[in-house]
């Protein structure tokens, strides 16, 4: 398997459609760009022509939604085809997906459905994620969800879940801080219990983002400024696990781009002052 270079840095944002112009146009100043590779898995069009533009300029990374790793559906080998084509297409620095499943009996949910932590839900996921990394020919990371509940049978926390599938498949880990914050909230656990947990060798990425509270629950909007909870969590992460590329995630009322900008520079504020050499 080929083991990819890890040699991005900084702080990038997520690419979103409405802002190909501003930066075709004025190219502002940022590490790298986050891409949404299910919305690329085509051949030809505008869409692509946009990212082709944005790549000839930044590195990329491509973060997906469609693996559904956590899935008893068969590896959809087709979807793995045409994410290949992309990679191959865009050299991207890192390959994204979620700890979680999204499918069943091929209908496909717009939800990053949790799983159950337990010993067969490790070896379950770790096959699923080394026929993936085998067949695109290198590592991917995984994400971790927010949720919103827990399984009554799970036998062991998420972040040793989280860690132990990523050692069985030989995988990296794509921190979500923001999911960290709201999982703890909606599950009553120590979102700073989590970060001590894990082993600092598998985590490659960190994810920020915003989060709405609805009063009975935290839930992973992605449509607001990060939280003042989630940048004192990122603090801790960056203390721990170094200057790792961090990216910036809006989905949802998507502000201009030098919002965008603002939010990345104080992730990349606090990643010079706070974080240690790795």
């Amino acid at each position: 398997m080929q083991q990819k270079d890890l040699g991005l840095c900084g702080v990038g944002i997520g690419l979103r459609p409405c802002h190909y112009a501003y930066i075709e146009k004025e190219h502002p100043d940022s590490n790298w760009f986050e891409v949404l590779s299910d919305n690329y898995l085509c051949e030809g069009g505008a869409s692509l022509t946009h990212l082709e533009k944005v790549r000839s300029t930044y590195p990329i990374t491509l973060h997906g939604v469609g693996m559904s790793l956590g899935s008893t559906d068969p590896v959809n080998m087709d979807y793995l085809k045409k994410l290949k084509s992309l990679i191959k297409f865009t050299e991207p620095y890192l390959v994204s997906d979620h700890l979680c499943w999204t499918s069943h009996d091929g209908n496909y949910f717009h939800e990053l459905l949790p799983l159950p932590y337990t010993e067969e839900a490790i070896m379950h996921v770790a096959n699923r994620i080394k026929l993936t990394q085998d067949y695109l020919e290198q590592q991917i990371m995984i994400e971790n969800v927010s949720s919103y509940l827990s399984f009554n049978h799970s036998t062991l926390t998420e972040w040793n879940f989280l860690q132990t599938v990523a050692e069985e498949a030989d995988c990296l880990i794509l921190l979500d801080i923001n999911n960290i914050y709201v999982s703890s909230h909606n599950n009553e656990f120590n979102p700073y219990t989590y970060l001590t947990e894990l082993n600092t060798k598998r985590v490659a990425q960190f994810h920020l983002a915003g989060f709405e509270d609805k009063g009975t629950h935290l839930f992973d909007s992605h449509n607001a400024a990060v939280h003042l909870s989630v940048w004192e969590l990122f603090i801790q992460a960056v203390k721990k696990f170094g200057s790792l590329p961090t990216s910036i995630e809006w989905d949802n009322q998507i502000p201009d781009f030098l919002h965008l900008q603002q939010e990345a520079l104080i992730a990349q504020t606090f990643m010079e002052n706070y974080a240690v050499s790795k």
